[in-house]
């Protein structure tokens, strides 16, 4: 009998231990953003007769779900998370007034569709462009400036929301 029972308890913690085997959760890498779908919606990517693709998708919704994600989008302005961004100019000289203004327009002359902002931060005026995520999407912007700003480097600040464009 207790060479039966001790089988029976080895037999069980096997069992115990095989499961708990079956249901461990292997770890990878999370997904990236895709930064190129941003401000798009997906509805204008799907394949449709009209702009000569091959395949047909149709969506039925109802009106109210689109209401209310339209809502949800245009709440987002308001919204802050933390993110990334590019300092283009930081500096505390006389004539730092000038040379920010001087940066800033020349960057929105460059890369008009880019956020930018100018601040002052006693005794600091900085120039900040862009509203990134990840790090190695403002590194992508990086590597683009880097020759026509040459001190350019990345900070980590609260950026605003990134929007994604409106559904219709």
């Amino acid at each position: 009998m207790r060479k039966s029972l001790l089988l029976t308890i080895v037999a069980g913690l096997l069992a115990a231990l095989n499961l708990s085997a079956q249901n461990e959760t292997v770890q990878g890498q999370v997904a990236a953003v895709d930064s190129t779908l941003i401000g798009k919606s997906i509805f204008s990517i799907l394949p449709s007769h009209d702009r000569g693709s091959k395949g047909t998708v149709t969506v039925h919704q109802s009106q109210s779900i689109i209401k209310a994600l339209n809502s949800q989008i245009a709440s987002n302005p308001s919204r802050k998370m933390t993110g990334y961004r590019v300092r283009i100019f930081n500096d505390n000289k006389q004539n730092s007034r000038g040379a920010s203004e001087a940066a800033l327009n020349r960057f929105k002359g460059m890369y008009p569709g880019l956020s930018a902002y100018r601040t002052y931060t006693n005794p600091f005026f900085k120039v900040t462009v862009g509203d990134f995520r990840t790090k190695s999407e403002a590194m992508q912007l990086l590597d683009q400036i880097k020759g026509s700003f040459p001190s350019a480097f990345i900070v980590k600040e609260t950026i605003n929301y990134p929007t994604l464009g409106s559904i219709r």
